[in-house]
């Protein structure tokens, strides 16, 4: 019986710790602070995980930095996307292109970043550098 007991303390801790992690997730960040119409979709389909939305906002020849080191956008998006996300956005700058806050992400934790965004003639995204932060 003390066994049955032990178990069912285990399995409903585990299952309360799940929904905790999951009501994280989906905790909505303020995006009020974003004057840029392009970095406020972007912005809000990478916080959704949203792939149809996130990937026609860029140009198919975007540039994108991770910490300075040049990366391969596509690559790199299909597989963040649902997994990581800012918590919060503390600084916008730059018209509305540069963006600082805090930022989780499932394969490296929390940590402070920026995502600087360019736009090009044609309206879409022409250039993203992301990275970790110090603001």
């Amino acid at each position: 019986m003390k066994a049955l007991f032990l178990s069912f303390l285990l399995v409903t801790s585990f299952f309360a710790m799940a929904q905790q992690k999951q009501n994280q997730k989906i905790m909505p960040v303020d995006l009020s602070k974003l004057s840029n119409a392009k970095v406020k979709a972007a912005i809000n389909a990478l916080q959704k995980g949203d792939e149809k939305a996130w990937f026609p906002l860029f140009a198919t020849d975007v540039k994108f930095y991770d910490d300075g080191n040049q990366l391969q956008f596509n690559n790199f998006f299909k597989k963040a996307l649902g997994h990581e996300r800012f918590t919060s956005i503390d600084k916008v700058e730059n018209n509305g292109l540069d963006l600082y806050g805090n930022f989780h992400s499932d394969q490296w934790g929390d940590f402070k970043t920026y995502f600087k965004f360019q736009i090009g003639k044609d309206g879409k995204i022409s250039r993203l550098d992301i990275g970790q932060g110090t603001f």
